[in-house]
């Protein structure tokens, strides 16, 4: 078995890497295994040092790691040079803050010293997509490794050079050899690895069913898990929104990265009051996209990640459409060579429709009208999933209270959807648990262990 890397805007091959066999795997699992306690007692000023020098090596090498994402997955060559950016800003980020969030935290007791001391759990492995193919491993890696755990990772299968460069930045950064490993393994590997009893947990980003087998395989053997599934983020436009500034945020969060994000803003639900404005607006502004070759920097949307999640989307759209959506712009399959969309919007998206309940991940807008506000509301949570969402209205202090009521992980006010270091990132429902990022995502794989002294 092999994994090859098909470049998404033209089809061709451009890469075979062959899969590791049982030997290979148990090889690498034995080499983190013998540094993980030796990394575990190196002090949080020396793995700071190190993880200062993987964003280094991350800046030095931008422009050949991003072009390896786009040839892998057809991001827009810019939004990959921003990727590896971002990747480095969280290298530093908790090269600076992770000794203080993780102090030992002082309680008064009956004790003449209680505290909490926050320890590394051993090895976590990681299971991860192709959509982000640095920035989803990079912001479980970081925090991980700064708590003094190790990382092993099985990266998707179209991205396997991705998953190599990654080992590569800390490995030029001087991390210890095993440290952080890319196993080359395919799905049905995966289990073993869970269950082997020199990995300690599990953090997953991917589809819902893929959550639900690694939370099983985690569960059969109690290991922490944590999971960052789909989503179908609300976009709720109010009756007194900008809406100059909604439809350029719509256009941001639906089309970056070809639709193809879990935090992508997917279900616009917009009042009747400003609905046929908002729509007319919207058609304008996408079918000003200019989609063509991702290497191209003057190219505003690429094609999608594989032909086959392209062919997918549009049985969902087609389904959609035939059940009584509007096609707005776009909703067809590009004629040629590449996995490339149009960009899409479809309106009066009712109940009973694929798209109202179904993720569509890939360049699909999908219009929900809304009576009034509480209808927006009620819309929003009638959903499966719970990831993020946003509310456009320029009443910020009623747009915050309603941001309250939305079911969700996050909830932005007047700007779309986005991770960031410094604030927790994750959802519920069926988008799943837990927590990356922030203080809360680094002390997700730490043991919390109690220190007691009379």
């Amino acid at each position: 078995m092999s994994f090859k890397v098909t470049n998404p805007a033209n089809g061709e091959l451009v890469k075979e890497i062959q899969t590791w066999d049982s030997a290979q795997v148990e090889s690498a699992l034995a080499e983190v295994a013998a540094v993980t306690p030796a990394w575990a007692a190196t002090s949080k000023t020396e793995r700071g040092e190190l993880m200062k020098k993987a964003a280094t090596v991350l800046r030095n090498n931008k422009d050949r790691y991003a072009q390896i994402i786009t040839e892998e997955m057809g991001k827009l060559i810019n939004d990959s040079r921003a990727e590896v950016e971002k990747c480095a800003t969280v290298c530093e980020f908790y090269a600076d803050h992770a000794a203080d969030i993780l102090q030992d935290e002082m309680i008064a007791s009956d004790a003449g010293k209680s505290y909490v001391a926050y320890l590394p759990l051993g090895t976590v492995l990681a299971v991860m997509p192709w959509n982000y193919p640095l920035w989803q491993v990079f912001r479980f890696a970081a925090p991980a490794l700064m708590a003094g755990n190790t990382g092993v990772l099985k990266h998707a299968s179209n991205v396997p050079q991705s998953a190599l460069m990654i080992e590569e930045v800390f490995t030029q950064a001087g991390f210890p050899n095993g440290v952080f490993k890319s196993l080359m393994i395919g799905a049905s590997q995966v289990e073993n690895v869970i269950k082997d009893p020199r990995v300690h947990a599990v953090t997953l980003t991917g589809s819902e069913p893929a959550g639900r087998a690694v939370a099983a395989a985690a569960g059969s053997v109690l290991k922490k898990s944590v999971l960052e599934l789909g989503g179908s983020d609300a976009f709720i436009v109010l009756h007194d929104a900008d809406l100059d500034e909604a439809v350029k945020g719509a256009v941001t969060s639906r089309y970056l990265n070809s639709g193809q994000s879990c935090i992508a803003a997917k279900r616009f639900i917009v009042v009747d009051a400003v609905a046929d404005e908002f729509v007319s607006r919207f058609k304008v502004a996408v079918e000003g996209l200019k989609l063509g070759d991702p290497m191209d920097e003057a190219t505003t949307l690429g094609p999608m990640a594989r032909a086959d999640l392209r062919d997918e989307l549009h049985v969902q759209v087609a389904d959609s459409i035939a059940a009584g959506a509007v096609a707005v712009t776009g909703c067809e399959v590009v004629e040629g060579a590449g996995a490339f969309y149009k960009a899409s919007i479809l309106d009066h998206v009712v109940p009973g429709i694929r798209a109202y309940a179904e993720e569509l991940f890939g360049p699909v807008a999908i219009v929900i009208r809304a009576r009034d506000e509480a209808d927006a509301i009620r819309i929003a949570n009638d959903s499966d999933y719970g990831l993020g969402g946003s509310v456009w209205s320029q009443d910020t202090e009623r747009a915050e209270q309603l941001a309250r009521q939305i079911q969700s992980g996050c909830t932005f006010v007047n700007g779309f959807v986005k991770s960031d270091p410094r604030l927790p990132f994750g959802g519920i429902k069926n988008s799943g648990y837990g927590r990356e990022l922030s203080a809360h995502g680094i002390k997700e794989f730490v043991n919390a262990k109690t220190i007691w002294i009379k």
